[in-house]
């Protein structure tokens, strides 16, 4: 019983992570260097993320400086920032690669506050459906035998404290993203 508990736990966890770096990506309208975490660039013919290949480093509060560790890379990474949907243009000047980001309209702030939000619903649906999960093979186990009565609500109950703990980190964490968006 306390492994399947340890189970929906970490798999919870990954959810509100997978949430997180999903927050961390979007752009807020500050230089964020985790905007380039999905940017990958063709070095050598491997896919390679920009972090690997450069030092990125926030200049001023809308400027991501690029410094490639080999210079012959800067036109590659160039392409692959363009070709990334980002949405900015880079600004390369032979020695290193500037990304300026855009003050952010009201009605932009609103449709990512829009996005967040739905981001955080589908943590929340993916951490119900391994509830969901957990007490289907509770049950299984009351049907089988292998547990009493009392051990499966002990269960079933732990099981939904803890649903509800996360659903509420959840949205403890769409009300700071939205705060922070709507605060630029």
């Amino acid at each position: 019983m306390k492994e399947l508990k340890e189970k929906a736990k970490s798999k919870m966890e990954k959810s509100i992570n997978v949430m997180l770096s999903e927050f961390a990506s979007i752009r807020a309208g500050r230089a964020n260097p985790n905007v380039l975490d999905k940017v990958k660039v063709d070095y050598y013919g491997s896919p390679t993320p920009v972090n690997q290949m450069a030092a990125v480093s926030v200049a001023e509060a809308r400027v991501l400086v690029i410094t490639p560790w080999d210079k012959s890379t800067l036109k590659s990474i160039e392409k692959a920032i363009q070709a990334s949907d980002i949405g900015i243009n880079p600004q390369n000047d032979g020695q290193v690669i500037r990304l300026t980001f855009p003050q952010l309209t009201e009605d932009r702030r609103k449709e990512i506050v829009k996005e967040v939000k739905k981001g955080g619903e589908d943590t929340k649906v993916a951490i119900r459906s391994i509830r969901r999960d957990a007490m289907e093979k509770i049950k299984a186990k009351k049907k089988n035998s292998e547990i009493t009565e009392d051990e499966q609500k002990d269960g079933e109950e732990a099981i939904q404290k803890m649903t509800d703990k996360f659903c509420k980190e959840v949205d403890e964490h769409v009300a700071e993203k939205e705060k922070e968006i709507l605060s630029i």
